[in-house]
C-alpha cells in the first residue's frame, strides 16, 4: 500500500463488555491467540502506527507494545470517547496526518483493503468521515475520520452530551464503503460468549484465512 494512504489507526477497546460480564473483551482467546491480536494483525499492514484506547492499566496490554491511551474525557461515555481520544493522539503526531483509521478491538476478520478503500472515498466524495458498511448496514465504529473534527468532537461530548456515533457523524460531510457479506461479514464482531464461539468456528472451517 502506498504511504499516503496508511494512516495512523485506532483500535477502541474502552467498553465494558457488559455482554461478556465485564472484563477485557479483546483479551478474549480466539483461535488459540487474544482476539485483539487479530485485529492487529488485520491493521498493522494497513496502517502507520497503531493506538489502542483502554481505560484502566495499560501494563494489561503490555504484550501488545501498542500506545495506550485511556479516554479524555470522565464517565465512559462510549465509542465516541475512544474516538476523541484517537483523534486527538493522531493530531499530536504529526501536521500532516489528516485521516485516522477507526476500528473496535472486538472485529477480528477486517477486510486487508479497508484504509484504502475508506481513503479512495473521502477524497472522491471530500468527506470528513467514511464508514464500512456491509449487507446493507453502516458500521459507525469502523471508519475514517478526519483528525480536525476533535474539537467539535469534544464539544459535543462534553457540551450536548452527545452519546450516538451515527448522530455526530450526519452533521458532517460523509460517505459509505461497502464490502460484501460473502463468504462471511468482514466486519463481524465478537460481542457476546456466543457470537466469540462463532469466530472460533468460522476460524476452524477455514471460512476466514488467518
Amino acid at each position: 500500500m502506498r504511504n499516503e494512504v496508511r494512516p495512523p489507526a485506532a483500535i477502541l477497546a474502552g467498553g465494558l463488555a457488559r455482554r461478556m460480564g465485564g472484563g477485557d473483551k479483546p483479551l478474549r482467546p480466539l483461535a488459540g491467540r487474544p482476539l485483539l491480536s487479530h485485529v492487529i494483525e488485520r491493521l498493522r499492514p494497513q496502517s502507520s502506527s497503531i493506538l489502542l484506547n483502554a481505560n484502566g492499566d495499560p501494563s494489561r496490554f503490555s504484550q501488545f507494545e501498542l500506545t495506550v491511551v485511556g479516554d479524555s474525557v470522565p464517565d465512559n461515555p462510549g465509542p465516541l470517547a475512544g474516538i476523541l481520544a484517537a483523534l486527538e493522539w493522531a493530531g499530536a503526531q504529526s501536521r500532516g496526518t489528516d485521516y485516522v483509521l477507526i476500528a473496535p478491538g472486538d472485529c477480528p476478520f477486517l477486510p486487508p483493503d479497508l484504509a484504502l478503500c475508506l481513503r479512495q472515498a473521502a477524497d472522491d466524495c471530500d468527506a470528513s468521515i467514511v464508514l464500512a458498511a456491509s449487507g446493507g448496514q453502516r458500521h459507525p465504529v469502523v471508519g475514517l475520520w478526519r483528525v480536525d473534527l476533535a474539537g467539535a468532537l469534544r464539544g459535543a461530548l462534553l457540551e450536548e452530551g452527545l452519546r450516538k456515533v451515527g448522530q455526530f457523524v450526519d452533521r458532517y460531510p460523509n460517505a459509505s464503503v461497502s464490502w460484501t457479506k460473502t463468504p462471511i461479514d468482514p466486519f463481524f464482531n465478537a460481542n457476546s460468549e456466543a457470537e466469540l464461539q462463532e469466530a472460533e468456528q468460522l476460524i476452524k472451517h477455514r471460512e476466514v484465512e488467518l
